[in-house]
């Protein structure tokens, strides 16, 4: 009697795709808290450095992996390397922000905060990319920027400047996001990420000297939380670059805000902190102006592809 092989279940690419994301979003988070964690204790410039050096680990199997990488021939060194370069610099800037906002505010408003990313993306456009943005987009951005404001509450008693970094933060990564598109479509997408990596290392380490940021690890725990920062994002990294790579990015974006409640349950969990009433009506905003860039990206894209096919 010859047993029958269990049937495989064919999951739909798509659906892998936003698997995919949404186990990057709640990685992401989960850095996040482990950097709250640790951040009482060593400096976040060292933190970063940190996880960037270890953080190469999945960058360099992501390289390994890479189909595109093979097929082009394997290729260690690009064109426009100082650019790529240059992009792991916003990155560390973006991280050195991030990270210290995270030590001062709770972990759900430094992470929604952050969210200004794609409307900071829509404006930087213009001027860098030479892209036309129309009055749905910019009606997105104003929207979105209102809900900031109302998260941050700039001259109320709760406003810190501390609120002003995680903007800070979104800034640096969208000008991150802009610039890989200024990088030949044909370099694979795991160099680019190899490069932005070591440049996001080397932009941190030279944080710490300037900073004079760094404290000795106490603990191989505390060796341990650290390298799962690096492995954790890079993880994160690994997975939503894959996913991006499966469709079309506008499919995708509307599944990153669910790192907005992973935050706040993170936050709960394990520092104890409701930060509701700071993030209403604001965060309602920012995903509202970041959904209606999304749904106009979207209706551009199948404007252009009814006038291909005709």
């Amino acid at each position: 009697m010859v047993l029958a092989k269990p049937r495989v279940p064919n999951i739909p690419p798509f659906a892998k795709a936003v698997f995919l994301v949404l186990v990057a979003i709640f990685l992401f988070s989960v850095m996040s808290a482990i950097i709250k964690h640790l951040g009482v204790r060593y400096p976040v410039q060292q933190l970063s450095a940190f996880r960037n050096l270890f953080g190469l680990i999945p960058a360099v199997l992501m390289l390994l992996a890479s189909q595109s990488w093979h097929v082009a021939g394997r290729p260690l060194i690009i064109r426009q390397w100082k650019l790529a370069f240059i992009r792991g610099g916003f990155i560390a800037i973006a991280q050195y922000c991030l990270y210290l906002s995270l030590t001062h505010l709770e972990l759900a408003t430094a992470s929604t905060i952050v969210f200004a990313a794609p409307l900071f993306v829509t404006a930087l456009s213009v001027p860098l990319l030479g892209d036309r943005v129309g009055m749905w987009r910019w009606l997105a951005v104003f929207i979105g920027f209102a809900g900031i404001v109302l998260v941050m509450r700039p001259g109320s008693d709760v406003f810190t400047l501390y609120a002003l970094l995680p903007l800070g933060a979104a800034l640096s990564y969208s000008c991150a996001s802009v610039s890989v598109r200024l990088i030949d479509s044909a370099v694979p997408t795991a160099t680019i990420n190899l490069y932005s990596h070591v440049g996001a290392l080397i932009g941190s380490t030279g944080i710490v000297v300037a900073t004079n940021g760094y404290v000795s690890v106490a603990s191989y725990i505390d060796w341990l939380w650290i390298l799962a920062i690096g492995i954790v994002g890079g993880g994160a990294v690994l997975c939503i670059s894959t996913a991006y790579r499966s469709t079309q990015p506008s499919n995708l974006s509307p599944f990153e805000y669910f790192g907005i409640p992973f935050s706040i349950l993170l936050g709960w969990f394990f520092f104890a902190e409701a930060p509701f009433d700071k993030l209403f009506p604001g965060v309602i905003l920012i995903v509202g102006g970041g959904f209606l860039i999304i749904w106009r990206e979207r209706r551009l894209s199948r404007g252009r592809e009814a006038l291909i096919d005709n």
